[in-house]
């Protein structure tokens, strides 16, 4: 029985929350996996923002979930308390409360190496959007315009420096890609060894070097407007800075400042502090090129995340441990036999970025 998205809910003992938008109930490895083996997915797609209250009404009687960025704090997780393990559909589990969960023998699951590739690809577009100005452009030329030169003149990234704050996998992919484009590389990341290929910095050398500097570091308290008020001030006047990673290691107050100042040239956010943006200011500005959050999404890293999340959820409540484990502490609790790759909890900086 498929919930009907308005939070009807069954008897609860064998439900499965679905929040992941667009789940594909009827493939084999993904909704059909979970009916084959007895389950029933409740469908409650996070679509847009979603309140600790408002997932706490969802939340009773599941024993497990596959999930978005829904807001699984420990007020949530102690009104399901037959949960049993929270599949996340992606790497980021900011919004998830670890300790809360193991505490309770909570599995908690990730994705790592699904949409990597993705979120690679779509930050190299999104430097190429900002610095070759595509969306001012896009919508000149949609009210009549023909703005070519002048102050409408768009930038190359041949032959800029580019820097990487987080080079863990993500950030190497983005410099594998990058190369082709005859650009200087720099690269901040303190728990990086050196590779004899890319020039590691300290972050206020990137921040003065670079014209264009990229963020692919996850979203931890070390982490938290990483880039700040000093931080942007540091940046080159004119630079840009293009966010995949997670909107919360950009203070957006101070960023907005800077735009509206002149200080930078542009920025292009996928990520940002509340989802969706609420800021009229920076959704006004001409020189921000902007995604729904979306760079590590197509057709084939989703499947592949779903196929993974379903097969985590599965794994759990038929007593195996689950591939890709964030919080490895709660085996023990859940009387589980490690069998399968564990993922913990991100400490670097690039660790588990995007």
């Amino acid at each position: 029985m498929v919930g009907d998205g308005q939070g009807a809910h069954g008897d609860g003992e064998r439900d499965v929350l679905v929040t992941w938008p667009d789940y594909d109930l009827s493939h084999e490895l993904i909704g059909g996996a979970l009916v084959a083996h007895g389950l029933r997915p409740r469908v409650e797609p996070k679509r847009g923002a979603r309140s600790p209250v408002e997932l706490r009404a969802l939340v009773p009687g599941t024993v497990g979930a596959i999930v978005s960025t829904d807001p699984f704090t420990a007020e949530v997780l102690a009104a399901a308390p037959s949960l049993r393990v929270i599949a996340r559909v992606g790497v980021g589990i900011d919004s998830i409360d670890l300790a809360a969960a193991t505490a309770r023998g909570i599995a908690v699951t990730i994705t790592p190496g699904a949409n990597e590739a993705t979120v690679a690809d779509h930050c190299v577009a999104m430097m190429l959007g900002i610095v070759r100005r595509l969306a001012e452009h896009d919508a000149g030329v949609r009210r009549g315009e023909w703005n070519r030169t002048g102050p409408y003149t768009p930038s190359a990234l041949n032959g800029v420096t580019v820097g990487l704050i987080g080079y863990g996998s993500i950030g190497r992919l983005v410099a594998e890609r990058l190369r082709g484009f005859g650009v200087r590389l720099l690269a901040y990341d303190p728990q990086a060894a050196p590779d004899g290929v890319m020039q590691l910095v300290g972050l206020d050398e990137l921040l003065r070097g670079a014209h264009v500097v990229s963020l692919h570091v996850p979203l931890l308290p070390a982490t938290r407007h990483l880039i700040g008020a000093r931080e942007l001030a540091l940046m080159q006047p004119g630079a840009v800075l293009v966010n995949t990673a997670r909107g919360g290691v950009v203070d957006e107050a101070a960023l907005l400042d800077a735009l509206e100042q002149g200080r930078l040239g542009g920025a292009a956010l996928d990520v940002f502090e509340h989802e969706p943006p609420c800021s009229a200011e920076l959704l006004a500005l001409p020189n921000v090129l902007l995604s729904p959050h979306i760079a590590g999404l197509s057709d084939q890293s989703v499947h592949e995340m779903t196929c993974r999340a379903t097969a985590s959820v599965i794994d759990v409540l038929e007593g195996r441990a689950p591939a890709h484990l964030a919080n490895p502490a709660v085996l023990e609790r859940l009387g589980l036999t490690l069998r399968a790759p564990v993922t913990p909890a991100p400490l670097g900086i690039g660790k588990h970025d995007g």
